[in-house]
Parts: structure tokens; C-alpha cells; sequence
């Protein structure tokens, strides 16, 4: 089949790298894409946002199967857009892309279906703001109602800076502060059947020892050493098919990579929050570590006949990726700084440790930085110890003026 990726980070050249391996992809492209998905994609100019642009270049392109990756897009309605042209579209309607889009939904869902989350109030007043903040006490979770490219969540001790973020939102989650360690857990679904991946932990901190502002991600790594056994298992019964079976009941199927963001607390598994599609950086692990060609899970899913997939398979390989920033992020980033050093990883670190762009561009014959989250560096090995080590040393090998990274990414599990 022909596939068309919408997007243009790092997450799209991993399901673009994991698309060009499958033998059923007769051709990829990828709108707008980036300097690296270019290698293995053919790249077009789209307004992501157009739902109507989209479905014009995908018919054009005779694709068999469209591949949403943002969550703008998704919002927007770009799915929809293109599933009315009659194309196969992996990703869910605006509608249900809601569960994303507003944490307040997001929450009314889950408490319809009994998922376990932390407790919250919606506010919208400098009133109702203090008497949330004055409720739950420090640490205080501050989240923006709508979509902030993973940097709308605020968690501090400092009420002032609490009370701050909150008041620049229009309309704003306050909620409990949840203890215990964080794990991402992706499902593919069709809206009925769900197939969970494999979980994955990722650091949304800037600096090492989780200091620093939050970000939209700077590492992760799969699998998690520590977690139950039973942890994917538990997840399905307890949050997955309970939230895809209430969007299906509400009349707003969701039909694509649903996204569960979890605390591993003290008084069992609770939902910090649900995104619409593939995570970034996890995807970047998971994908290294899937076994199943992707794109017929992917375009099964969208034609709403995923029960005749059998669960999906996975390396033994463990996967790190370290995410490689421009100068100032989460900041105003700089860009247009070259980069350089990425033939030597292709040379010398390959076929373990691998090169996904995110922000970057090509000007002439050099790659130059395009935005804050610039590369993500992945690498497999046969434990996270290996892995870990492969993928800073392709690290090592990149320059780019003033980038930043940090050094502990999966150190923790690795017993490093």
C-alpha cells in the first residue's frame, strides 16, 4: 500500500523508519516532514492544520492509508477530513481527539467509565483557582485545559508560581498531586478492540536528577525493569477498554493510538492523563522494539477490523533514546545552527544506535537546527545497560552549537 504521514518530529521519522521496513509499503510520503524523514519518505508541503489540504494530497497521492501523527491536526479535525475523502485514516475524530484536547473532557470520561485518576477541579475564575489550590495543598498539578505541546503542566511547591500558570489559562485542571513513578502505555484500537504496546517511561524534566522546567520530553526507554508483570494487563482491564468502550457508547469511537499517561502510586495505577496519539519521545522505544510489521495493525485499526490481528510481537531488545536540544529549550530555541556528526553514526554506530530527526532542515547541503527538540538518538541492546551506552556514544559523535541533553536517561533502571 501507499502511506501518507502527517508530521514533521521525530516521533513521524520513527513510524516513518518502521513504515519503510515493512515489505507491504509500496511508497511513503510525509507531509512536511523534516531532513532525515526526507531519506526514507518523499516529503510534501501541506498545512497539517487543513483538513481539506490533507485529503486533497493524500487523493492525489492515491495513498492507502493515512497516518495522523500530531495532536493538532487530530483536533482539528484533519481525520475526519480525510476519512470523508474515503481513505483509510489512522487517528481519532475531532471529537474523540478531545480526550486530549481538554483535560476537563478527559476527566468527565474517565469518571463515566470508572477509570482511576487523580481528583480535580475545573476552574475558570481567580476564585475558583485559590480555592483549588488552597484544597489540595503542595505539591500543586496545574494543568492547561487545552493542548500546550506537552508543556502546559505545571508541578511545583511554590504556590505563587501555581497560582501564575493557572491564571494564564483560559481554563484550567487543578488536581492532586499523584506519588510513585510515571509510565506511558500505548494502545492501537479500532474502537472496539484494543492492542496494548509495550510500556515505556519517559522524562519530561529538562535537567538531570529531574530538574529544570518541564519539556515536551529529553529521553526514554523500554522495557521497565521494575514495573509488575502484570502492569499491561491491569491497564487494559482498568483503563483502556473501559475509556475506548465509553467513547464507542457516547457515539465518538476512537479510532487510533490512544495514549495513557500513568502514576504507579501507592494506592495502585491512576491516570495523569490520556493524549490522542503516539507519544514523543516513547515512540521512538517502542517502535525499535516492535516485532509486527506496523502498518497493517495501523490500517487495521482505521478500517475498524483490528480483532483479526493477533497481538503483536516484540524484541527481546532493550531501547534508549536521548533526545538532543538547541540552545535555550524549552525556551525560545535558537536554530539554524549546522549539525554535524551524523555520517559518523550512520557509519560507525549503526545498525544499533540511529539517528531520528525532530527540529531540523536542510540549507544547501548541511543539516541545521529547526526548532527545540532537534534529534533523538535511539539505540537497542540486549539490556537497558547496552542500549544506554550505544546510544550516548552516537551522542557523542553529534555537534551542534550550544545543544543540551541530559545524562541520565534510564541510568536509574540500567543500575548505572
Amino acid at each position: 500500500m501507499k502511506v501518507l504521514v502527517i508530521g514533521g518530529g521525530a516521533r513521524e521519522h520513527a513510524l516513518c523508519r518502521s513504515l519503510s521496513l515493512d515489505p507491504d509499503v509500496t511508497a511513503l510520503h510525509c507531509a512536511p516532514g523534516n531532513a532525515g524523514i526526507a531519506e526514507v519518505a518523499e516529503l510534501h508541503q501541506v498545512d497539517a492544520l487543513d483538513g481539506a489540504a490533507v485529503a486533497r494530497l493524500a487523493t492525489g497521492l492515491e495513498a492507502g492509508l493515512v497516518v495522523v501523527g500530531p495532536e493538532a491536526p487530530l483536533v482539528a479535525g484533519v481525520a475526519d477530513a480525510v476519512r470523508a475523502a474515503g481513505i483509510p485514516c489512522f487517528g481519532p475524530s475531532a471529537e474523540a481527539a478531545r480526550l486530549e484536547g481538554s483535560k476537563a473532557f478527559a476527566k468527565d470520561v474517565m469518571a463515566a467509565a470508572g477509570v482511576p485518576t487523580a481528583r480535580s477541579y475545573v476552574c475558570t475564575t481567580h476564585d475558583e483557582i485559590d480555592e483549588a489550590l488552597d484544597a489540595f495543598g503542595a505539591p500543586y498539578v496545574v494543568k492547561d485545559d487545552g493542548l500546550a505541546a506537552g508543556k502546559g503542566v505545571v508541578v511545583t511547591s511554590d504556590v505563587e508560581e501555581a497560582r501564575a500558570h493557572a491564571r494564564s489559562c483560559e481554563r484550567v485542571v487543578i488536581e492532586e498531586y499523584l506519588d510513585g513513578p510515571e509510565v506511558s502505555l500505548f494502545a492501537i484500537t479500532d474502537g472496539t478492540t484494543v492492542l496494548p504496546l509495550t510500556p515505556a517511561q519517559d522524562f519530561k524534566r529538562a535537567l538531570d536528577g529531574d530538574e529544570g522546567p518541564n519539556t515536551g520530553g529529553m529521553g526514554a526507554y523500554s522495557p521497565l525493569p521494575w514495573a509488575d508483570p502484570k502492569l499491561v494487563d491491569e491497564v487494559m482491564a482498568s483503563v483502556l477498554q473501559p475509556t475506548v468502550d465509553e467513547l464507542r457508547r457516547r457515539g465518538t469511537p476512537f479510532q487510533g493510538l490512544l495514549y495513557a499517561g500513568l502514576a504507579i502510586t501507592s494506592r495502585g495505577v491512576r491516570v495523569i492523563e490520556f493524549n490522542a496519539r503516539f507519544g514523543d519521545p516513547e515512540t521512538q522505544v517502542v517502535l525499535a522494539r516492535l516485532r509486527t510489521p506496523l502498518a497493517r495493525v495501523l490500517l487495521h485499526a482505521a478500517n475498524g477490523t483490528l480483532d483479526s490481528e493477533p497481538p503483536l510481537t516484540w524484541r527481546d531488545d532493550a531501547a534508549v533514546t536521548v533526545v538532543v536540544a538547541s540552545h535555550n529549550y524549552p525556551g525560545t530555541p535558537r536554530t539554524g545552527d549546522p549539525i554535524e556528526g551524523l555520517d559518523e553514526v550512520a557509519e560507525k554506530d549503526a545498525p544499533h544506535a540511529y539517528v531520528l530527526h525532530a527540529g531540523t532542515s536542510r540549507e544547501g547541503g548541511a543539516v541545521v537546527s529547526a526548532g527545540g527538540r532537534v534529534l533523538s538518538v535511539t539505540a537497542t541492546g540486549k539490556d537497558l545497560a547496552e542500549a544506554r551506552e550505544r546510544a550516548y556514544a552516537a551522542v557523542g559523535r553529534i555537534r551542534l552549537d550550544g545543544s543540551q541533553h541530559r545524562t541520565d536517561i534510564a541510568r536509574k533502571a540500567a543500575g548505572a
